[in-house]
C-alpha cells in the first residue's frame, strides 16, 4: 500500500497534468502543441532532450525535437524540420514501442543486457558528439487505445546536471500525460486538415494554391515572426501565442480566390488592367469570410487575407477598407509602413518567396540567389525592413521547411523549356508576383 507522501506526490502530478492540458487546449496549431507537449514532458521528467513522432499511415513520422545541449533557448533550429519516417518494427526503439504500445525505460543505452529486445543506434551520437545515456520511450494513445505517436525522452538530469536514469515516477506518469495530450494533438491535426480542405477549393480554381504551398507559407510566417519577435524583445508568452495563431491564420491568406473568375485565376500571362482590378478583390473577399470574428484566430485570419498584398511603401492593395459587411466597390486609401498589420507584412514576404521559388506546370522556379536579390532590393519598398532581416537571419530554417513540405508534379506537367511563349508568360507572371503587384 503506498505511503501518504507517495499518494500526495501522485495527486500533485495528476493535478499538474490537468493544468497543462487546459493550457494545451488554448493552442491552435499542431507544431505549437507538439512544442508545448515536449516542453512539459521534459520539465516533468527533467530530460535534456526529446523527440515526438506521429503515426503517418504505417510509419512513424519525425514531427518535433528538443535538445538543450544543441538548441539555444527560444531559437529555432533547422533540425526541427527534418523530414524522415521510421517503420513500425523492432529495428528501432520507437518502432518497437509503437508496435507493442507499451513504455520502455532504458537506464543506459550503451549498457543494455545481451537479451534486450531492442538495440540502440549510435549514429547521432557519433555525428554530433552528443552522449545518449538514459532513455524513456512512451506511446501516445487515442481515447480508443490506438497508438497515434511516440514520445522519446533522453538523459534525465539531477540537480548537478548529470545524466541519470529516468525515475519510476516518470515512467508511470509520462504515459498518462501523453494519453491526455493526445486529445489536443488530434484536435490540431483535424484543424490543419480542415484548413487544407478549405484551400482545396481554392486549388480547384487556382492551381498554384496547393496544400504544400499554404503549409509552407504558414510555417515560414511562424518562424519569421519568431525571429522578428526575438529581435524586438517581445516577451515569451506573447511570442508563443502569436506564433501559434499566425501559422494557422496565414494558411488562409488566399482563401478569397474562390470568388475570382477562372479566366483570371488560370490565365498564364500578365493580367490586363481590368483583370488585375478584379483580382485585387480576392483580398476583400477573403477578409469578408472573417468579418463576424469570434476569436483571435478569426480576427488575424481576416487581417492577413485583407493585407497580404500591401506594401511597406504604400504601393500595395487593397488599402484602407471600411464596411466589409457591405459591398466594397473600390480599393481604399493606401496603407504605409506600420499601418499594415504585422502578420500581413510577414505573410507578404513568405508568400512572394514561396510563389517565386515553386515549380508549377506553367513555370520553373527562380533560384534562391535571384529571389534573395529581389527581396533585398525590395527591403523598405515592398517589404518591412525588419521582416526582411528576420527572414534572412533564418534562411537555413526557411530552406529546411521548403524541403520538408515539397510537392512533385507529374512529368507531363513540368514546364517545357522549348515552349518559349509559355516561358515568357510564366516570367511575366513571376515578375508580377515579385515586384509589380502580381496576380498572386
Amino acid at each position: 500500500m503506498p505511503d501518504s507522501s507517495s499518494a500526495a506526490r501522485c495527486m500533485d502530478q495528476f493535478n499538474e497534468i490537468l493544468t497543462v492540458n487546459e493550457k494545451l487546449n488554448e493552442l491552435k496549431d499542431l507544431d505549437a502543441i507538439l512544442d508545448r507537449v515536449l516542453s512539459e514532458c521534459r520539465r516533468l521528467t527533467r530530460a535534456d532532450a526529446g523527440t515526438i513522432y506521429l503515426l503517418d499511415e504505417d510509419k512513424l513520422k519525425f514531427s518535433y525535437v528538443h535538445n538543450d545541449s544543441f538548441l539555444k533557448v527560444g531559437e529555432t533550429n533547422k533540425d526541427i524540420y527534418a523530414n524522415f519516417s521510421i517503420p513500425i518494427n523492432d529495428a528501432s526503439i520507437v518502432g518497437y514501442v509503437a508496435g507493442r504500445g507499451e513504455a520502455l525505460n532504458i537506464e543506459d543505452v550503451y549498457d543494455m543486457p545481451p537479451d534486450s529486445p531492442v538495440t540502440f543506434n549510435p549514429s547521432f551520437d557519433k555525428k554530433t558528439g552528443y552522449h545518449t545515456s538514459s532513455m524513456l520511450t512512451v506511446p501516445i494513445k487515442t481515447s480508443q487505445g490506438k497508438v497515434s505517436g511516440i514520445i522519446q525522452l533522453i538523459n534525465a538530469k539531477n540537480d548537478a546536471g548529470k545524466s541519470i536514469p529516468f525515475s519510476l515516477d516518470s515512467q508511470n506518469m509520462l504515459p498518462l500525460f501523453a494519453n491526455t495530450a493526445s486529445v489536443a494533438i488530434e484536435r490540431a491535426i483535424m484543424t490543419r486538415e480542415l484548413i487544407l480542405r478549405m484551400m482545396q477549393m481554392a486549388e480547384l480554381r487556382d492551381p498554384s494554391e496547393t496544400g504544400p504551398h499554404v503549409t509552407r507559407v504558414g510555417t515560414y510566417c511562424a518562424e519569421i515572426y519568431h525571429k522578428y519577435a526575438l529581435f524586438k524583445g517581445i516577451q515569451e508568452a506573447e511570442r508563443k501565442k502569436t506564433k501559434d495563431l499566425i501559422r494557422v491564420a496565414s494558411m488562409l491568406h488566399d482563401v478569397g480566390k474562390v470568388g475570382i473568375a477562372d479566366k483570371i485565376l488560370k490565365k498564364p500571362a500578365k493580367l490586363d488592367n481590368e483583370e488585375f482590378a478584379q483580382m485585387q478583390f480576392h483580398t476583400v473577399l477573403g477578409a469578408k469570410l472573417f468579418t463576424n470574428s469570434t476569436s483571435e484566430l478569426d480576427a488575424m485570419s481576416g487581417r492577413i487575407a485583407l493585407g497580404h498584398h500591401e506594401k511597406w511603401s504604400g504601393r500595395g492593395y487593397p488599402g484602407k477598407i471600411s464596411g466589409l459587411m457591405g459591398e466594397v466597390k473600390a480599393m481604399g486609401q493606401p496603407l504605409v509602413g506600420e499601418q499594415i498589420p504585422l502578420e500581413a507584412r510577414i505573410c507578404a514576404l513568405a508568400d512572394v518567396f514561396d510563389a517565386l521559388g515553386s515549380r508549377r506546370s506553367y513555370k520553373p522556379p527562380w533560384p534562391d540567389e535571384k529571389i534573395i536579390g529581389l527581396i533585398r532590393e525590395e527591403r523598405g519598398q515592398h517589404f518591412d525592413p525588419d521582416v526582411v532581416d528576420a527572414f534572412l537571419d533564418i534562411f537555413e530554417v526557411i530552406t529546411a521547411i521548403r524541403d520538408k513540405y515539397t510537392e512533385d508534379l507529374p512529368e507531363d506537367e513540368k514546364p517545357n523549356p522549348q515552349d518559349e511563349a509559355a516561358k515568357q508568360a510564366a516570367e511575366a507572371q513571376d515578375k508580377e508576383r515579385g515586384k509589380d503587384h502580381g496576380s498572386e
